[in-house]
């Protein structure tokens, strides 16, 4: 894989890092919720989640996940369900509109959330399955195919951390009761669509 094959692989992994998903409403939910630690913690967990997953599809199991349509079907309706439980809790938090320090969470549930939403989230496995290939030749080791899913990784979290950062110096004004509530009603919706995406996909 040359200089100009790997720009374009990072060219790719950008726009589909950008593109606003789970990934996004999670983050953003937890660092209102919670603050930046918490924001920074569910950044982790999907980090550590896109590199299990990388080490999955480089190890070859991936394609075997995504060839075995019942266990494809599980983990995509894992991720569905999760989805709906989340858009629940954020639902529920607008409806009762009492947001007091007892009720935001630690950094440890952040981090979790974050693993789950991800890690349940077949779409991760498929891109790296059909992406990563593309840009390095049948022959290459084992290892070229791991460094493409670990760039993918970390550019993944320094766009969560920097989206935290924003989110945290906006916090003030977007934890407001009113704005907070609507937020809550927006991520939950949010949720619950693409849930029933996943679903129907």
């Amino acid at each position: 894989m040359d200089l100009q094959s790997y720009l374009t692989y990072v060219g790719v992994a950008v726009v589909v890092i950008l593109a606003p998903g789970a990934d996004f409403a999670v983050v953003t939910r937890n660092t209102l919720v919670g603050g930046r630690r918490r924001g920074w913690a569910t950044s982790l967990g999907i980090t550590v989640s896109n590199l299990v997953q990388g080490a999955v599809a480089v190890a070859g199991l991936g394609a075997l996940i995504v060839a075995s349509h019942t266990l494809f079907s599980l983990i995509t309706w894992a991720g569905a369900v999760y989805l709906v439980v989340l858009a629940v809790q954020a639902l529920r938090s607008a409806l009762r509109g009492e947001y007091s320090a007892s009720t935001e969470g630690s950094p440890a549930r952040g981090f979790r959330q974050g693993l789950l939403t991800n890690v349940t989230n077949p779409k991760i496995l498929v891109f790296y399955l059909a992406v990563l290939p593309q840009f390095i030749a049948p022959t290459a080791p084992v290892a070229a195919l791991a460094a493409l899913a670990v760039t993918h990784a970390l550019l993944s979290l320094v766009y969560l951390v920097g989206l935290v950062a924003v989110l945290d110096r906006s916090r003030r004004w977007l934890t407001r009761r009113p704005v907070r509530r609507a937020l809550d009603v927006v991520t939950g919706v949010v949720f619950g669509s693409l849930a029933v995406r996943l679903a129907l996909d």
